[in-house]
């Protein structure tokens, strides 16, 4: 059995957004629903590729697909604070992106502040025009805008 990956912080990630919440964001409990943590995590990394590459994303030859997507919960997180998070990129492979993202709510904002949520993410990209032929490499523009994500983190990152 391999040992559970630590708690990130801050430092673990290299580019940020902010979100904002709303009422209908918390369940019943008053806890960030656990729906609403997967829309971030989606917007986060989607936002920062329209944003980066300067393109429409859905417009390019090759799309991203997500092939995975989970998420780690060390504290809650609710209405009405906004929620940071930041964004790291642990492999681009040759048709593949995987990010993680780090949810942060009402910490110091210090580089040693734990993340309340990390989610893992993974686009496969596909045709555009046929979504069910086998995977092409990940388009040149996503590769220039998540070049700068990159970073090493224990499991071995590779770039191509």
């Amino acid at each position: 059995m391999s040992a559970r990956a630590p708690r990130p912080t801050r430092a673990d990630y290299v580019a940020w957004r902010t979100a904002t919440t709303r009422w209908s964001d918390d369940d019943v409990y008053g806890h960030l629903n656990n729906a609403r943590y997967f829309d971030l995590i989606d917007t986060a990394v989607n936002a920062h590729l329209a944003e980066a590459s300067g393109t429409d994303i859905r417009d390019l030859p090759q799309i991203g697909v997500v092939a995975e997507v989970s998420c780690r919960y060390f504290a809650e997180l609710g209405y009405p604070r906004p929620i940071e998070l930041g964004l790291v990129v642990n492999r681009v492979g040759s048709s593949s992106v995987i990010y993680r993202i780090g949810l942060f709510q009402g910490g110091d904002g210090s580089p040693t502040e734990p993340a309340c949520a990390e989610g893992r993410f993974v686009h496969v990209y596909v045709d555009n025009t046929d979504p069910e032929r086998p995977v092409t490499p990940v388009p040149d523009v996503v590769r220039a805008a998540v070049a700068p994500l990159l970073r090493a983190s224990g499991g071995g990152v590779t770039s191509g």
